[in-house]
């Protein structure tokens, strides 16, 4: 029955010669490509975790009394979000390690494409043919910020209720549309019915979004083939590294159950995000050293270090949140969607590029994406202003001052650094000269 059906499909579709392609395709063994897959998998786990969590959680803003078996809650009035959360939490059987696996994951998968990101850019895997999956990667990140905010916010606890106020904020601070928008998003004044909303987005659209994109971004690659480093015979109209099947499967297939178990180590072993010690959202209250998860803790510290200065003119006014919270963020990834055009621009490279570049080969790029990754580290710093202040015994407003000065005063430096180190470093040998052991490999034509 089977080799029937096999024939059916065969003649049909070409099946058998489409197999030989696939498993026959070479792919480059260097450690740094298995950054977008451990994206990849890290996904897959958020998807299984947020099935599970889904079945419990109530995404309701409703008013209820908690009677749940964590007695320093019981009998206090709620949200049913975040009364479900503590359920889930304490009286779900898994629902506590589910909860952490499902956050833990999302962490990772921000920091892998991020790290994904940052290869490709210091290689230079962007250039043409490329610059599509360049865009369509810098849209995977943005909606990983997007679910990833969203996810936290749900729980309707004190800490993601102080986030979702500045979000509300920030969007009211859009000139002429911010009050329109942020009422039509939120539908209504803060905090209005954004719960249920933000619950459809996390588990739905974005999720269907991103797996949309995903689909297409590893059909780009296949179609395109994969880049490679230079090195003894890797040339540009070939990829020498292993055939799909059976090495490169067997480590891929290892990698998912790797990165699922450390996972699940993380999520069994350390506490994240205890929910139960916040307490619900309060308007007139805010926890203590209050910040959001690591990914968002840029727009923190740029809203942090932002003087308080704001414009009015001829009626209008830009409100200060608007310039570190929508202004910086909306620069920082207009630059990343056209850096590919930018760089083709001022280089007049226009050529196909299928080796990767060293970032040392490539002083002024490096130098700008190191600058770059300083002035966000800074931002990111600032966001625990207050917790360093606290834990060093600093003023505050010290600590604002100095994170001001660093954040002119250190982006430069190490871009100047980066530069230099790589002009010293390219005057070495070339890799191409560097004599290398024989390994088995596959050329894919």
């Amino acid at each position: 029955m089977f080799d029937r059906l096999w024939r059916f499909l065969d003649d049909r579709l070409g099946a058998s010669r489409f197999t030989r392609r696939a498993v026959d395709k070479s792919f480059p063994d260097h450690f740094s490509f298995m950054l977008g897959e451990i994206a990849l998998y890290a996904f897959l786990v958020l998807v299984l975790t947020g099935v599970y969590l889904a079945m419990f959680f109530e995404a309701s803003t409703q008013q209820v009394t908690y009677n749940g078996s964590y007695s320093p809650l019981r009998g206090q009035t709620m949200s049913a979000a975040y009364a479900s959360a503590v359920h889930l939490s304490f009286d779900v059987r898994f629902g506590l390690l589910m909860r952490q696996i499902h956050h833990w994951a999302a962490l990772v998968f921000l920091a892998a494409i991020l790290a994904h990101l940052c290869r490709v850019f210091f290689t230079g895997a962007f250039r043409r043919p490329r610059e599509i999956n360049w865009m369509v990667g810098v849209t995977l990140l943005v909606l990983a910020l997007i679910n990833g905010f969203a996810g936290y916010s749900l729980l309707d606890d004190l800490l993601s209720g102080t986030g979702l106020r500045v979000a509300f904020s920030l969007v009211e601070s859009v000139p002429l549309v911010g009050s329109w928008l942020a009422i039509g998003l939120f539908g209504g004044n803060f905090p209005g019915r954004i719960i249920p909303r933000l619950f459809i987005v996390h588990v739905l659209i974005v999720p269907a979004a991103i797996a949309g994109l995903l689909s297409i971004h590893l059909a780009i690659v296949w179609r395109q083939k994969h880049t490679q480093f230079r090195g003894p015979g890797r040339r540009e109209n070939n990829v020498v590294g292993s055939q799909l099947w059976p090495t490169y499967m067997a480590k891929s297939i290892s990698l998912f159950f790797g990165v699922s178990a450390v996972l699940t180590l993380m999520g069994g072993l350390f506490q994240i995000n205890p929910i139960w010690l916040y307490g619900p959202y309060r308007p007139s209250a805010v926890t203590i050293a209050s910040q959001p998860d690591w990914y968002m803790g840029w727009t923190e510290g740029a809203l942090r270090l932002m003087p308080p200065w704001e414009i009015r003119a001829l009626g209008y006014q830009l409100p200060n949140p608007f310039f570190p919270g929508v202004l910086l963020p909306g620069v920082t990834f207009a630059v990343l969607y056209l850096w590919p055009f930018l760089e083709r621009r001022f280089t007049g490279d226009h050529a196909e590029h299928h080796l990767l570049d060293r970032p040392r080969d490539r002083p002024v790029r490096t130098a700008i994406g190191s600058a770059a990754l300083a002035f966000y580290a800074v931002l990111f710093v600032a966001g625990s202003s207050d917790v360093i202040a606290h834990t060093f015994h600093f003023s505050i407003n010290t600590i604002i001052w100095v994170l001001r000065t660093a954040l002119l005063v250190i982006p430069p430096l190490v871009g100047w650094v980066a530069w230099r180190v790589c002009r010293d470093l390219a005057s070495e040998r070339p890799l191409e000269s560097l004599p290398s052991a024989p390994e088995p490999v596959s050329v894919d034509s």
